[in-house]
Order: structure tokens, then sequence, then C-alpha cells
């Protein structure tokens, strides 16, 4: 075959070229005629099974052994063929290998009714039917017959049948089995919300119809067994006996403590309280399958250690026949966590199903061959291939995406180019840049897969080993919107119907249009397939036509030409682009710089240069099958079989006298060659030899006292004094790593056991060297807009190219599948195995403009364009400013709840961008930073100087919350002088005070909560004040009746956390002005804040035009201090007075809430009402003035108690916001504060409560609202580490108001104490309940209820302390949310 990238293609070339527009952006009508499309390849030498070191150098002998026919790309064994398919929701890729080792590609329609039933076996039967030639055989290949297997080898695929089924709601109807009072703990999952700014807290649809609350409980023995001296073996004492019999409690439900001793999986001893009863089980199950259910999932607490219970139900489910399948959380995914393994169940409940009717769909195509000598396997998400009976609807979520993952890390992590030399120790890491019609995939390698082992998807946590990608809501059918000055990119699609305005289906102006406006996409070189009949060209003139009116009817759009604005939007939808690939690499500590852009998909390169310019990488790779690299890619993966359990094991200690004892020896070894054996033994079972086997062995390590576990593969080698513990290590080393620091003083503990067992798929040589054989013909020329306006260039056919041919930009080259952009200042190679090796030029205009701009320095001017892509960075600045405070904090309130804020500010203190974190930060940070700036500035103060870092937190003073909130301020200074300011404000678990957690309900002065910080510096000249520090945080111990901070330790960590946050900002800030100098981005952060302003502006003009330039409401607290405020709007200016007089008097309580915390609930409000994502900073408070009477609630004396004030103080000034502008109903105004310990242990934790209803929504049940979004600690995790037994936690049914729509309810969250506990509770709403609006009924209010041993039931109000004994219980009832609009008659 001829030396170029594609043989001849056997369809025509326009044909073919109409996938590049469907790919670029979404689908469209197709004539049945063109939906095949066949690309024939030569087959390379360099494509072998052969040891890489550069992939894994365990892997050698393995591969060397691995000469299996579906894992060797020659196909020098029985001559048969090879089949690599993903079937994706539009196009299905196939990709083979033939006997004689060529490769063939097609792609079909996924769906064509009228041709074919199924996409994938249609695709093998065309292919077997043109190609199949051995006459002597007899063998044929009709339509509509089962397809002969005889000549087939193995069939690999990658589907979205189950990733569609969960975003479109269309599984299996199914229900769950769950253990009593959890109920509702899916739904509820860790009470967060996903958008804080969005009122209805719109949510997915939940998996599941009916629940099953199953009378059974196990619970961990140690905390119960440790308070009452039993060793848990019933032998311990005289008296141990009697707790191995099951007891009934006070309250009727199973007694903690009392049943049988067992020792569970992970060697934790667990005793079972109440065994489920068969009987009732039967009945429930068949009450189920007669209401038609046809799945069920289990999901049972403590199953991942003590999996028995499940098993029971399994078991009667399985023999009842009911059901098409009975998932178990136990065997789905043993590990713990009840909310993220529950929800994985119930996806393999629910999706499996839909997997196997697809299956048995495709199976009927083929004849019984299939079976018995066809090796079929599928696409796990963890991008290892798997049998098809092992194929669970958990495992699929990936299952395309992870082929394209296996495909660019096979291909593109190789020495490409001749510029990498011998001796580079390594290829180049590579990310990964899928874009398609509604989204793009970005993703990592760099040898090894990244793996991530929980993420949600469509709302459902999945808890599986999954590749690390990571996606964005832009692709070629994102709609293109300009508003409020500008440019916005999605994350709306145009979608399949009516598409892009060029499909003549009165569309909507898409990035597709965009590119066909500027010449990037060719017209002439598609078929008339387009408008309602299916018979015009792309319809460029209605292109013009859309973006002539866009540009007419906003002002934005007045001032620049069509051109103009269509490049803009090309501009903002890169950046939208470069921000997650930002988030892949600097957040973990990457230089992105370093790292080759591997592009495919349908729009990828077209966009993959201008991304690599503004991301300052240098490489671009196009694999000559980019269009259908995740079918290439399944040829190319391992299979996998693997395994795993939980364990409860210490893997080090960390007192240095028996740090060097191996406590887990035996059983580390034991568990690890039991996993290992029954892994290898599902790759023998499958028909592989164990010669071409390797085994990875991981463990799953953390530090005692964190949540956060790291999955550690054995090392090969080890050294030091730890050669005997060869994991530990590893793990400290990949911890330094994420985290920046290591945990001193903590035994290092081992949650799970987990093997892989892998036959390496094949692997490609290096690219050998080619000479440059000048430059390819052209086949056309034609007009394309870049970055300097309109150019002539060159067009190229793909087809036409040979190795060796070098391509200078800008100029177009055509695929048969996609389009290559390459822009100005780029210059490709074709490469010996025929793919594009693309340069991107290092001196890039923006480094030019930015050197001019620090020279001469100029009046900026502000571009919508430029204030789009700014907002992104901005943003993008504060969002990894949060990573890196999580991954280096240590606290569970700041690395596991996320209670933190990031931000930055100009130089004078004004917020630029505030990321969504904690909404009750939002505002309040401005005026702490704006206070610094004012008190070091101040005459007869130092002044600030670089490496100065400062703090504080008192809140009256210093602009702070609350005393727990403690802010570190730093100063980013250029040239000697401070340009910015970055600040971080984290919640402190204890910092002192009169009660532990620093939440004391009775607090009645400020020294009662702990210490407090005016101004100080915690860095001077770049040395950390650590004594100062410490002094500070421990003076509250100098007053009589208060203690200082009980976990220094933590404090300090935490504070060095926040440091590093506002370091990593620094860092980029000057990345930013590097890249467009100091005045440019001086001047974007003022239009930014302007920006923002123009918009609070619109709304509140259009809101009094509505309802008049007056509104007023007042909410009373639960004492009856009123909140009242009245608003005055200029219907001209946008301009509004917030006026808060008729305000109560300040309390003697806690609940006074410092101005700083008015104007965050206040800020909130507006950027909520704004119904629109627009830029969160300051800017959004600039029409507001406000009146706040001195020495009232919300601007108390500077020594008033204010710790309730941020936390239930802030929920009602936003609701009485909120019932001003009749927004929605009253939520449940508070966030439940609940602290317990004792003096060994503190525990924090604020509950959710129902939503209130709008105009349009129903009230969400079991949320964190308004001014709160922390998150809740798992159940199973509650119990593991605290003495707590969780009894329940569920919604509050009925506590939502009534109304046309409904709140939302409360939850109920019950906790037995397990030895004797101090608890405190600090809420609100426990008297006066949340207001319904415009007709609608109030919710309930709340309660919090102590049930003691001799069975009384007290009511303990809404502030209490309170110690409760062993046994005895406390029940929160958080209040529901008000409904809104009249109930009709007819309801």
């Amino acid at each position: 075959m001829p030396s170029r990238l594609f043989s001849p293609i056997s369809l025509i070339a326009t044909h073919n070229l109409l996938l590049l527009l469907l790919l670029a952006s979404t689908t469209t009508s197709i004539n049945r005629n063109t939906s095949v499309i066949i690309v024939e390849a030569f087959s390379p030498s360099s494509i072998k099974t052969y040891p890489d070191n550069s992939y894994n150098n365990k892997r050698t002998h393995a591969m060397a052994m691995a000469n299996r026919i579906d894992n060797n790309s020659n196909n020098d064994g029985n001559n048969k063929f090879q089949f690599s398919i993903d079937r994706g929701g539009t196009f299905t890729d196939i990709h083979a290998i033939l006997p004689d080792g060529t490769e063939v590609v097609r792609k079909l329609l996924s769906e064509d009714p009228d041709n074919y039933t199924d996409a994938p076996t249609e695709g093998i039967r065309r292919i077997l039917e043109e190609f199949d030639t051995n006459e002597a055989e007899g063998r044929s290949y009709p339509r509509h017959s089962k397809v002969c297997t005889d000549s087939i080898a193995s069939i690999r695929m990658g589907t979205t049948v189950a990733t569609n089924a969960l975003l479109e709601r269309k599984g299996e109807r199914m229900g769950l089995f769950i253990t009593r009072g959890f109920r509702d703990l899916l739904k509820i999952g860790d009470q967060s919300r996903q958008d804080i700014f969005d009122l209805t807290c719109r949510s997915p649809g939940l998996l599941y119809e009916e629940v099953v609350e199953v009378d059974e409980r196990v619970m961990l023995a140690e905390f119960f067994d440790e308070a009452v001296g039993n060793s848990g073996t019933g032998h311990s004492d005289s008296d141990a006996s009697k707790y191995l019999e099951r007891k009934q409690d006070h309250l009727g439900g199973p007694k903690a403590g009392y049943g049988p001793r067992l020792k569970g999986i992970t060697g934790e001893t667990i005793i079972d309280l109440q065994p489920p009863d068969l009987s009732i089980i039967k009945c429930q199950l068949q009450d189920l399958a007669d209401r038609g259910i046809q799945s069920i999932a289990i999901v049972l607490a403590h199953s991942y250690t003590y999996n028995t219970h499940e098993e029971l139900i399994g078991t009667l489910a399985k023999e009842m026949g009911c059901f098409t399948e009975v998932s178990m959380s136990s065997a789905v995914m043993p590990m713990v966590r009840l909310v993220n393994r529950g929800h994985t169940a119930c996806a393999a409940a629910y999706l499996t199903p839909k997997i196997t009717t697809y299956l048995e769909s495709f199976r009927s195509g083929f004849d019984e061959g299939l079976d018995e000598h066809v090796m079929l396997t599928f696409m796990k998400s963890d991008g290892g291939l798997t049998p098809v009976n092992d194929f669970g609807g958990h495992q699929a979520i990936l299952s395309g995406p992870a082929g394209g993952v296996i495909g660019y890390a096979k291909t593109a992590y190789r020495k490409i180019s001749s510029s990498e030399s011998e001796s580079d120790t390594s290829p180049m890491p590579v990310i990964g840049f899928d874009m398609g019609g509604t989204s793009t995939d970005v993703s990592r390698y760099d040898g090894n897969l990244e793996l991530v082992f929980e993420t949600k998807t469509a709302g459902v946590s999945i808890q599986a080993p999954q590749l690390d990608i990571n996606t964005v809501a832009a692709g070629g059918g994102s709609r293109l919107f300009l508003r409020s000055g500008m440019f916005y990119v999605g994350p709306e699609s145009a979608g399949a119907h009516p598409g892009p305005v060029c499909y003549r289906k009165n569309g909507h102006l898409a990035v597709t249009d965009a590119n066909l406006l500027l010449g990037r996409v060719l017209p002439k070189h598609f078929p008339s397939i387009f408008g309602p009949k299916e018979d015009e060209t792309l319809d460029l003139q209605g292109t013009m036509d859309a973006f002539a009116a866009l540009r007419e009817t906003t002002e934005e759009g007045k001032s620049y030409s069509m051109e103009e604005i269509a490049y803009g939007f090309l501009k903002v939808a890169n950046e939208a682009m470069c921000r997650p690939i930002r988030n892949l690499t600097q957040m973990k500590g990457y230089d992105i710089t370093t790292h080759r852009l591997a592009c495919f998909g349908g729009a990828g390169p077209q966009h993959a240069c201008a991304i690599a310019k503004a991301l300052g990488m240098s490489k671009v790779f196009v694999h000559r099958y980019g269009g259908i690299l995740s079918a290439y890619g399944l040829s190319m993966a391992d299979a996998v079989n693997e395994d795993q359990e939980p364990a409860a094991d210490t893997y080090q200690y960390s007192d240095p006298s028996r740090s060097k004892e191996d406590p887990s020896a035996t059983s580390r070894e034991m568990r690890l060659s039991y996993l290992s054996d029954k892994a290898v033994d599902g790759l023998v079972q499958q028909g592989y030899q164990k010669e071409e086997i390797i085994v990875e062995k991981y463990i799953n390590l953390r530090y005692q006292g964190t949540d956060t576990a790291v999955m550690i593969q054995e090392p090969t080698s080890s050294d030091g004094d730890d050669c005997h513990l060869p994991y530990a290590n590893s793990f400290r080393a990949h911890y330094r790593r994420e985290f920046g620091f290591e945990l001193e003083g903590r035994d290092i503990l081992i949650d799970d056991y987990r093997v892989r067992a892998i036959v390496p798929g094949k692997m490609l040589d290096q690219c050998k060297p080619v000479q440059s054989c000048g430059f390819p013909k052209p086949i056309d020329t034609t007009r394309a807009y870049f970055e300097n306006g309109w150019e002539d260039v060159n067009v190229y056919d793909i087809e036409m190219i040979e190795p060796g041919h070098e391509i200078a930009g800008p100029c177009i080259i055509v695929q048969s599948i996609s389009t290559i952009i390459l822009e100005i200042g780029c210059s490709a190679i074709v490469t010996s195995d025929g793919d594009l090796d693309i340069t991107i030029d290092s001196v890039s205009n923006a480094h030019d403009e930015a050197e001019s701009n620090e020279l001469e320095p100029n009046e900026v001017k502000e571009d919508p364009v430029q204030l789009s892509i700014f907002s992104h960075r901005f943003m993008g600045i504060a969002e990894q400013m949060g990573r890196t405070l999580q991954r280096t904090s240590i606290s569970v309130n700041m690395k596991e709840r996320l209670d933190f804020s990031c931000a930055l500010f100009t130089s004078d203190g004004g917020l630029v961008a505030n990321a969504p974190h904690i909404p009750v930060h939002l505002g309040a940070m401005q005026s702490a930073v704006t206070f610094q700036v004012e008190y070091w500035n101040s005459e007869g103060r130092e002044g600030l100087k670089e490496g100065d870092v400062l703090v504080s937190n008192h809140p009256q003073l210093a602009g702070g919350s609350h005393l727990p909130d403690i802010t570190v301020i730093t100063p980013v200074f250029h040239q000697g002088k401070i340009i910015f300011f970055l600040a971080s404000r984290g919640h402190h678990a204890d910092i002192g005070g009169i009660s532990p957690g620093s939440m004391p309900p009775h607090s009645k002065k400020l020294e009662d909560e702990g210490a407090m910080i005016v101004a100080f510096k915690l860095v001077r000249d770049g040395k950390f004040q650590e004594e100062g520090i410490t002094e500070i945080l421990q003076s509250p111990g100098k007053i009589p009746g208060n203690s200082g901070t009980r976990n220094l330790n933590d404090n300090l960590s935490d504070l060095r956390a926040q440091i590093a946050a506002n370091t990593s900002g620094t860092r980029l800030l000057h990345e930013l002005v590097e890249e467009y100098g100091l005045h440019t981005v001086e001047a974007y952060m003022h239009f930014i804040q302007h920006n923002a302003e123009v918009s609070v502006r619109g709304m509140l003009k259009d809101f009094a035009r509505r309802n008049g330039p007056r509104v007023h409401a007042i909410d009373h607290m639960d004492d009856g201090t009123p909140i009242q405020l009245q608003i005055d709007i200029d219907e001209n200016t946008g301009s509004a007075s917030f006026d808060f007089t008729g305000t109560g008097p300040q309390v003697l309580g806690n609940h006074n809430a410092p101005p700083a915390v008015t104007y965050s609930a206040v800020i909130y409000s507006l950027r909520s009402l704004v119904g629109q994502d627009i830029p969160l900073n300051q800017g959004c408070l600039a029409p507001i003035s406000f009146i706040i009477p001195k020495f009232c609630l919300l601007n108390p004396s500077d020594n008033a108690g204010v710790v309730g004030g941020n936390v239930l103080t802030s929920q009602r000034v936003v609701d009485v916001v909120l019932k001003a502008f009749k927004a929605c109903a009253a939520s449940q105004g508070c966030m439940n504060n609940l602290t317990f310990g004792d003096d060994k242990f503190g525990y924090y934790e604020t509950i959710a409560g129902g939503a209130g209803a709008g105009p349009t929504w129903e009230g969400r049940s079991g949320v964190h609202t308004h001014c709160t979004n922390t998150r809740i600690t798992d159940p199973e995790i509650l119990e593991k580490r605290y003495p707590v037994l969780l009894r329940e936690f569920s919604l509050r049914e009925g506590s939502g108001g009534k109304g046309k729509h409904k709140g939302g309810d409360g939850v109920i969250r019950e906790l037995e104490a397990l030895r004797p506990l101090v608890m405190s509770v600090l809420s609100e709403r426990r008297t006066l309940q949340p207001y319904g609006l415009e007709g609608g009924e109030p919710a309930q209010s709340g309660r919090n209820l102590l049930a003691r041993k001799d069975g009384v039931l007290v009511n303990a109000g809404a502030k209490f302390s309170t110690k409760i004994e062993s046994g005895e219980r406390l029940r929160i009832e958080s209040p529901g949310g008000g409904g809104y609009g009249k109930v009709s008659n007819s309801v």
C-alpha cells in the first residue's frame, strides 16, 4: 500500500466530509447512502506486541508472552478478524484488523432502523462481506441473516448505552432495600447543592421508584465494648456474656451493644443487633414485583465488612426469580461509605438490565459461535477490558471515553519528533482533548492511568475505579450569547434538532456557525442534505444573517464586525476548554507547558492549536485515526480482572519505638495473595495463559484521623529504613506531592486491599525519524479568519500527504472525519506512522503585548471578548486556590466538609472573584481586606512589605464573620508595589472559648467564643510566626472559665494550608500579568466589577418597573427580635437603599451578626436574583447603600457574642431579602449546628433542612440552603470514627409548607451516644415557622429532642448544651421550607 496517512476511501470525499460538521457540532439527518464511511489504512510496521518500558517496566516479560490473537496487531494466528467498536449515542466507530494485518475503519449511524437493527453488528457484517474472501469455506454474509462467526477472533466494544440511560433516566424500574432509618439517605446524599445560586436547588431524579426499609441493624463494636470494658469476645469478664443476647431498647428498637460478636471482612468486630426477617422480606419482594419493579438494590449499613444480611436478602430475591437484576452493595463495591456505595449499587441495578438487553439484541445477530469461540469483551470505566458476563452498569459510565484515553495514551505518550532526544528518560506527558458536539473531555497520562474512586455523574455518586476524566459543557454545538456586556458560550446546546443555524432548521447560533462564518468549515465539500427536505447545502447566508441580527440587537455587538464577534466566541469557547486542563495540571502541581496536547473527536482538531497556544504548550498531536480514537484505543486495551476487599488494619505505627514493626504483615500477605489468585483465575477462565498475566497489588492508605485515602501500588523496590514496609515511602511521597506536606505523629492505616490482573494490550514502537520531503501540494485555497483577520490559506487533503511532508500555518487540512486548523505560528510534520506532529511557536503575541503594556502604559479599552476570558481566568485562579487549600489542609472541616472560601481583590481591597464555596463568606472577605489595607497603611504603622502575610478574624473590628472563620491575606507585589490581594477564609474546628468546637450555644460575649485577632502578621519577611500566632490562639485560656485552642497543631497546619492557597494564587496572578501586562489585568479587574454592577442594576430597574420602587419585609428570630428591611430603588439608575431600620437591638446571646455577614447575605441574594451566570464580585454591591443602625442585631458592639450570627442570623437576612423581592418562600432559616465530644475528641456538623418553594418550583427537601453548602459525614464514617450510633437520617415528611408549589421537607437526624458525651446545638426556627409566600402555607418549625434512658422525651430548645449518657439519644428535626401560592380547591 502507498505510504500515506490514509489509503483511498471507498466513498467519495464529499460524503465522507459530511462528518466534519456533524462531529464538530451535534447530529443531523443524513442520507441513508451516506451512513457508512470506510477508511482503509496501511498497516504500519510499528504496531507490535513488544515490551515497552515507557508504558510499564513490570510488563516486559508478560508482553513478550502475550501472543494471543486478540492482543496481536499483526494477527498472525488463525487468520481471523479482530473488531474494536465504540458505540456512541450518534455514531458507531469500528476499527478492524483483517487476517493479513490490514486495518479498516468504518463509521455508521448508531440508529438507522430502515437499514439495520444494530450498528455494530451491521458494521461487522459489511466488513466480513467485503473482506472475507475465502471462497473455499463457502461463507456468505447476507443482510438480515445471522452473521457467521467462523472468521471472527475477537470483538471489543465500548458503549454509551449505560451513560445515556443514566443521563436520560431511562434505566430499569427498580426498588431499594435499605436499613431502617435511612429510607431517604440517597436522596439527601451529602446534603450539598450543585449550584449555590440556584434558588430551585434542582437535582436529577432518583433512580429507584420504591423504598423498603429493612428491620435489620449491625454496628461496630469498638466504642461500645471499650465503654463497658468488654473485649468483644464475650469472655472478658463474668458479665460480658450478657451483651451477646439481643435486646430491645426502651424505644422499641434493637438495643445498642447487645448481640452476637462477629468478625467482619475487615477484621473489625461487629455486633449483629437485628437480622432481617426473611418471611417479611419475601412479602415485600413479592409486593414490588407485583407492582412492576424489575430490579432491586440492597444497601445495608456496614455491609462493606459484614455482608451476611445483604446475602440473605439477595439470595432470597434470586430464588424467587422475580427480578432481572439483584444488586448487593457489598458485592458491587465493598468500600466504606454507605451513601456512595448505595448510589453505586443503585446504578448497577438500574443500568445493568439495559446493558443485558442490548447484549441480548447484539448476540441475536450472530450464530451460536459467538459464545463458543469469539472473545467478546467490553471496556470498563477504568480503561480495562472485561468479559461480557462481568460487565455491570456501574462499570460502564465511561466505557466510551475510556477507549479514547487508552488510544491517546498508547499513541501519543512516546517519542514522536526528532526534537525529543534519545537521552530523554521518558516521553512528554500528554493531555487528552476530546471535543464533541455538546461537551469536551480532558484527561492526563504520564505513563500511568490516573484513576479516581469516587465520582458523581448525573447526580449519582459512583464508588468504583474510573479514569480521571474532566468534562466541560463546551462543544461544537454549544450555543452563543451576548448579554450584559459579555460573550457566553454554553452550557446550553443547540442539540441534534434543530441544531445550529446553518442546518436550516430554525436552529440556534452555535460554535459550528462561528467556524462556518470564519471560513474554518468548508461548505462546498459537504453534500446537499440540510433543510426540511434534506436537499440543501449548509446555510452560510442564514448564519451570516443570524450574526448580523445579534450584532444589531445588542449594544455589545454594534461596535464589532460579524467576523470579530464570531472569532470572539471561538476565543471564549477555547478559554472555557482551557479551564479544566489547567485544573488537571496546575492544581496538581504539574507544569502545563511540558505536556503534549493529543486531540481527537470530531471538533478537537479545529481548536487544538489555539488552545495549546493559550496554555503555553508547544506540541499538539493528531493521530491518523483521531476521529475514531476510542475504537482504535479498544484495539490496544489491556484485558483486566480485578478484585478488592475492605480492611481496617494498621500499616505503620507513628510511635518511633514501634515504627519498624509490621502489624499487618500476615493479614496483608494472606489477603493480597488470595485476591491475586482470584483475579488471575478469572483471566485464566477467559482463556488467557498464566504466563501472559501480570498482577498489580495495591493498598488504600490514609493517615489516622483523616478521610483522604490514597491507593498505592506495590513498589517495585524500596529504599531506606522502611524497606520492610515498602508502601510507606510511596504513600508519603504521593501524599507530599498531592497535598504538599506529611502528617507527623499519625499511624498509617489500611482501608482496602486491591489487586489488578492484566494481560497487556499491544504497544507502539517509538516513531522512526523521517526525512523532510518538502511541502505537499494544496488541493485548494480559501479565505479564513485568524487572529490578524482574513487570510488567504492553503487547503490540504490528508490523503495526499505523506510521511516527511511539512505544512506551515495558517492553513486547513481536510480529513475524512474532521478538519485540522493550523493557526498562525504553527507548523506540522507528518510522522513515519502517518500522524501529525504539530509545533507551536513559543513566541506569542500576548507576551509581546504584555511587554508593551509594561513599558508604555496606555489606557485599556473594555472588550467584551476579553472580559469573558478574564472572567474565566479570575474565577479559575480562585478555584485553584480552593483546590490547593483542600489538598493541603488537614482538618475535617476544610479537607472534607469544604468549609472555606478563596478570593482575589484589587490593590484597594475590592473583591474581583470569589470562588463559589461558602455563600456566607462571599462579601465578608472584602471588609476584612479593606480593613487590613487601612490598618497597616495608617499613620504610625509599619506598612506592608514583600514576604508579609496577614491574619485576622475579629467580626466587629476587622471584617470577620465569626471567630472560628480565620482569614489569611496575602499582598501580591510587582516591582516593589502592591498590585493585588489574595485571601482565604476557613472555619477552624477550635480556637478556644468556653466550649469545645468554639460554637458555644450560650455565649454572651465575644471572648467566650475563642481567640480574637484584629491584625497580625502571620508571616513576616517570609518567616512563619509560629510563636506569635500560638500565643494568640492560646490567649483565651487566660480568662477564667475559658480555654485556649484545644487543637493547636491542626490550627497551625490549616493556617499553613491557607498560606499555600494564597501562594498558588500569587503565582497564577503573576503568570497572568506576564501574559497580558499589569495595566490590562488591573483594568479588567475593574471592568469585571463594573459588569457585575450593570447586571445588578438592570435586575433592580426591571423589578422596580414591575413592582414599584419601594418594597418592605420583616421576619423575626425565635426570641422575637425583628429583622426589618425597606428597599428603595431608583428606577432610572438601578441604585437601591437597603434600610434595616426597625431591626431589633443586639441581644444578650450570640446570634448578633456583624455587618460583614449582612453584606454577604445581600450579595448572595442579589447574585441569585439576577438569574444568570455573572461574575461574583464587589460590583454586585456597588448599586447598594446600606443603613444598619448601630447596636442593632446586625451591627452589634465590639464585644457582643456573634458566633450564631454567622450560622443562624445570616439565613434569616437572606429570607427577609428574598421576601421583599417576592422571589420565593422561606427556607429552613437555620444551619442546625451540632457539636459533640468529650475530653478526647470534638465533632462539628451542620444539618440540612427544607428549601422554600417558588413561582415555578417545588422546594427541595433535605438540602443545605442559602448561606451554607457544607457536606455532612457519611453514616458509616461517622460510626467508624466517633462513639455514636446514627439511628435515623431521613426526610421529615410533611414538614414543608403546603401550596400550589410545596415547600421542601426538613430532615430527622437521630444519634445515640455509646459513652457519656456533651452535645450542644445552636439552632433557630424552633418557635416561629418559615413563612409561605403568595398564599402558600408556612413550614413546620424544627425541634430538638432528648430521649432519656427512662423513656422521657425532653424538648431541649433551640440552643442548649448538655451531657447525655450512653444509650440516650438526641433527635434533631430540622425545619421545612415554606409553600408558594394558594392550594387550589381541587387539590
